[in-house]
């Protein structure tokens, strides 16, 4: 090795002289960062393989076929990519002419009081509906988010996040299910890497007219320019959006949508150990399945469902019929997870804004519209503070069918031989239950709407709702009662599932 460095010495000092010490110097750093650089990949790769959060998918967005997949079915959370199903009823919303890109959206104390990252504007102020659309796509706003969530939802987040847990399952979502507008941390919001490909491709294919906001890379805030969190948009070629997403229990998320030479894919990386992990796993697939990736098709691949319009108080959000078109299950083995290193990064937010009017004109690509310039103003009279959803996932059995597990002393058999008494928990025997709601009266709208879908198979029903403590809050379950057996509480669970409401069947 001294041998060689004397060679390389003398072969630089016969050509510059002069410059032989600081040229070697920096022929030698080059060639140690190289090795650390090396060095270091392996180590991350190595890692990376490990990692118990990972989960992946890229599917042709214009056949259908799943190219790749790992974990793509196992229950992740989405974090911010909950956002994407706030734009997807955003955006729903504008192209039924209930709302424009002006129309105001007030911020409540409880969306002005969320976690960072936001946009800082104040109770009683307001902001555009396009302003909130920005905020989302950029700086992943939670204030902006749970606000359009509220104007949306009629003034109330949880009812907004069951029109969005609606609105997954109608869309072929089967396995998502949302609490909040904004992707903060909540133990029930659940998806896969599976349902958000399919979400992303439903952006794109239904809302054509708007999906263009998810390529913008900075907007006005105030003083600041806000750039995008998506690292991709701008920087690899084809990628048009969609959304990036972080907690520290879902890891870092992200979901792209590529365009080029005729291909189209969207991909999802989530459970990522740090942005650079996630960003170059998603750049691998990306250069990986786009060329084989169809060149023919382009039929919408997710069945548009019947509009969702804002809910009457407490009522259940009706579920439409989910796609028919099932994405693939089957997929390549990945040959490995990550190529990446670099320490975990995650996204802070930015300075309060100081100033009585924080948003103004947006700057974005040409083919998008032309923002509006607005104004933060104040709204007379109160603004009702809705009640956030509460963290919790109703136990359903693997066959979401039949629950064994018997909550009261009257014996099954007994209950079956004779008519089912009443007890404090309702009707014992054989009940159905249809989910959970944070009131009584919200409890018996959802069993009065599934009532009217369940036909004969619940004409003798009775509908009842049983009061239960979770993490200091009281919650109800609706139910129905009076069966006399476990065949007729089944095919009463049968008869509301063929009409998209879910249940399960229980002994109580």
């Amino acid at each position: 090795m001294q041998a060689k460095s004397e060679i390389v010495s003398r072969s630089v000092s016969s050509v510059h002289p002069s410059r032989s010490g600081n040229f070697l110097v920096k022929m030698l750093a080059a060639l140690a960062i190289a090795t650390t650089a090396f060095l270091a990949e392996s180590v991350t790769a190595e890692a990376e393989a490990a990692n118990p959060k990972y989960a992946g998918i890229v599917v042709d967005a214009k056949t259908g076929n799943v190219l790749y997949s790992e974990n793509a079915d196992r229950l992740q959370y989405p974090a911010s990519l909950t956002k994407m199903m706030t734009l997807y009823m955003t955006f729903e919303a504008l192209e039924q002419g209930r709302i424009s890109l002006d129309t105001r959206v007030p911020f409540s104390p409880h969306a002005s009081a969320q976690a960072p990252t936001k946009l800082g504007v104040r109770a009683g102020g307001s902001i555009t509906v396009e302003q909130g659309i920005l905020g989302l796509v950029t700086l992943s706003a939670n204030d902006a988010a749970t606000a359009l969530g509220e104007m949306i939802g009629g003034g109330s987040e949880d009812r907004f996040a069951q029109m969005m847990t609606a609105k997954a399952h109608a869309l072929g979502m089967t396995r998502t299910t949302y609490r909040n507008a904004n992707g903060l941390p909540n133990t029930a919001q659940m998806t896969t890497a599976r349902d958000q490909a399919r979400l992303g491709i439903a952006l794109r294919q239904h809302f054509p007219q708007y999906y263009g906001y998810f390529a913008t890379q900075s907007f006005k805030f105030g003083t600041r320019t806000i750039r995008s969190h998506n690292r991709l948009v701008g920087s690899v070629r084809g990628v048009d959006g969609i959304k990036t997403g972080y907690t520290r229990a879902a890891g870092f998320n992200l979901v792209s949508s590529v365009q080029d030479d005729g291909r189209s894919i969207v991909g999802v990386v989530m459970g990522g150990a740090s942005t650079p992990a996630r960003d170059n796993q998603m750049r691998k697939l990306i250069a990986t399945y786009l060329p084989k990736a169809s060149t023919r098709g382009g039929t919408k691949l997710i069945a548009e469902p019947a509009p969702t319009r804002a809910p009457a108080p407490a009522a259940e959000v009706p579920v439409a019929a989910a796609s028919e078109i099932e994405l693939p299950h089957t997929a390549p083995a990945p040959a490995a997870r990550y190529e990446v290193a670099a320490a975990a990064t995650a996204y802070t937010d930015t300075p309060a804004v100081k100033t009585e009017n924080p948003l103004v004109a947006a700057q974005q690509p040409a083919e998008m519209p032309s923002p509006t310039k607005v104004k933060t103003v104040a709204i007379k009279g109160s603004v009702a503070v809705p009640t956030p959803a509460p963290a919790y996932m109703p136990e359903q059995p693997d066959d979401n069918s039949v629950d064994q597990l018997t909550t009261a002393s009257v014996p099954a058999a007994k209950a079956a031989a004779t008519p089912a008494p009443v007890t404090e928990k309702g009707p014992s025997g054989w009940v159905v239950q249809i989910g959970v709601s944070s009131s009584k009266d919200a409890a018996m709208d959802l069993l009065q709407n599934a009532k009217t879908k369940g036909g004969k198979a619940l004409s003798s029903a009775k509908p009842f709702a049983v009061a239960y403590a979770n993490d200091g809050e009281q919650i109800y379950r609706a139910r129905f009662g009076g069966f006399d057996d476990q065949r007729d509480a089944v095919n009463a669970c049968k008869a509301l599932k063929r009409a998209g409401v879910k249940c399960w069947a229980a002994a109580q």
